[in-house]
């Protein structure tokens, strides 16, 4: 039993980093697996569907803005990771992690540079993590309205950056990231 793993939201300025791991069923194959950059939201709104319904199992965790600007982003991804493998009903009996480093959890595995692209547990785990994280940030918009996280996801567009200009940095800003932390500068 293959744990593929997937997380998304380092580049972002704002917002967790989210993580999955999926256990695919080999006898309930789901169709359509790619990496999850290369598929709509609709798609990937599907495909998620079809993967918690078919996977033998599946978890997504996260680390909060709090543990990325304690621990940095690498760290924080790492411990995402741990949390969506320690989180399966299932242990695994290796673990594909897509990228370069391994979380730190006393299970045997490897990693894989675009392993999204070829592997379809970590495909599916991209697809959860994704639509997880581009739900968070939804719901964040409606909460920290002005921001428009809804449309950029965290991510520091030109109209990210602009927000954070004309409205200073939210709880949900990663402050150890230069964007902000430049903004912050600014307001101090």
């Amino acid at each position: 039993m293959i744990a593929g793993v997937d997380e998304v939201g380092r580049g972002c300025i704002a917002g967790p980093v989210i993580a999955a791991a999926v256990i695919l069923d080999p006898f309930r194959p789901v169709e359509g697996l790619m990496d999850s950059k290369k598929l709509t939201p609709g798609q990937r709104e599907a495909l998620a569907q079809s993967i918690k319904t078919r996977a033998l199992a599946w978890m997504v965790a996260r680390a909060e803005v709090s543990e990325i600007d304690a621990i940095n982003i690498l760290q924080a991804s790492l411990l995402a990771m741990a949390r969506a493998l320690t989180g399966l009903k299932m242990q695994p009996d290796w673990v594909i992690v897509d990228g370069c480093h391994f979380p730190p959890i006393a299970l045997p595995g490897e990693t894989m540079v675009r392993a999204d692209e070829h592997i379809p547990s970590v495909s599916a785990a991209s697809i959860l993590a994704k639509v997880a994280r581009d739900d968070e940030m939804r719901f964040l918009d409606q909460i920290q309205p002005g921001y428009e996280f809804g449309r950029h996801k965290g991510y520091p567009t030109r109209l990210h950056q602009e927000k954070l200009q004309l409205l200073g940095a939210s709880d949900m800003h990663r402050t150890s990231f230069a964007p902000v932390r430049k903004i912050l500068d600014l307001t101090f």
